[in-house]
């Protein structure tokens, strides 16, 4: 069973840091770290403020103590120039007490020198180290955008060439379907005007053509009909028939038929 949890916990571990990984923009990690070292570089010249207040508030209590001191000798002189040897005394006993102080003061005053000396040295050296960062960075960053515009650039021309190239198959099919269509258009017109088809609507035809062909129409009924009528009259020919295999006169234009035949025989 522990062996389980151990291994559901690394299952999990792992998807979380690789959605982690997803979600993480280096950039923005390298400006956290970069702000946090900024953060730590004011920390440090805070200190150096701080001790630098320390060390002058010691300086000027020494010069204060310095400045009793003085007084203080001058007390003991003119104290034994008074024939006062009780006073010069106790002047120089207070004196004495004041030297003391100001040595622990020199003593406190440089040690607060040297921190101060070594807290300069760590931020002029932290300075450098953040400035050379902030190069870095800087560089990171650019190449890291570079490379990301490139990664677009050529996921766009990769999707874009699988369009290109579905758009030039239905190119390439759409032209194979006008060919095909040319082709059978141009059979259709040679088998047309070869006659081995009979063009219904008698546009692939001239006016003579359907002219004569009316005139060979007409020419074919007349003949069947002075047949038939031959044969039901026994052989004799009815009169104002024509023989066969002859062409009949058509009518002049808007001359009905019958007044046409009238005319004929009235002559």
């Amino acid at each position: 069973m522990a062996g389980l949890f151990q291994r559901m916990r690394a299952i999990f571990s792992a998807k979380a840091d690789k959605a982690l990984d997803k979600l993480e923009d280096p950039r923005e990690t390298l400006d956290y770290s970069y702000s946090k070292q900024l953060e730590l570089l004011q920390q440090v010249r805070r200190g150096v403020a701080e001790v630098a207040t320390s060390r002058k508030r010691v300086e000027l209590q020494a010069t204060a103590l310095n400045t009793q001191l003085d007084k203080l000798t001058v007390s003991a002189k003119r104290a034994l120039e008074a024939n006062r040897e009780d006073l010069a005394r106790e002047a120089l006993t207070r004196k004495s007490g004041l030297q003391q102080q100001l040595a622990e003061l020199q003593t406190q005053h440089a040690a607060l020198q040297a921190e101060e000396e070594r807290l300069v040295r760590a931020s002029q050296q932290l300075q450098a180290r953040v400035d050379a960062f902030r190069t870095r960075k800087e560089t990171i960053k650019a190449t890291y955008t570079a490379a990301e515009a490139q990664t677009k650039i050529s996921e766009a021309f990769s999707g874009l060439g699988q369009e290109l190239g579905d758009v030039g198959q239905a190119i390439q099919r759409a032209e194979d379907k006008t060919a095909q269509l040319q082709a059978r258009a141009a059979a259709v017109d040679e088998l047309l005007a070869s006659g081995a088809l009979d063009d219904p609507s008698g546009l692939g035809q001239d006016d003579i053509t359907r002219e004569l062909d009316a005139l060979a129409s007409g020419s074919q009924v007349d003949s069947e009909l002075a047949a038939l009528k031959a044969s039901l009259t026994g052989g004799a020919e009815p009169k104002g028939e024509l023989p066969a295999g002859t062409f009949e006169q058509p009518p002049a234009p808007g001359v009905p038929a019958q007044q046409a035949e009238s005319g004929e025989n009235l002559r």
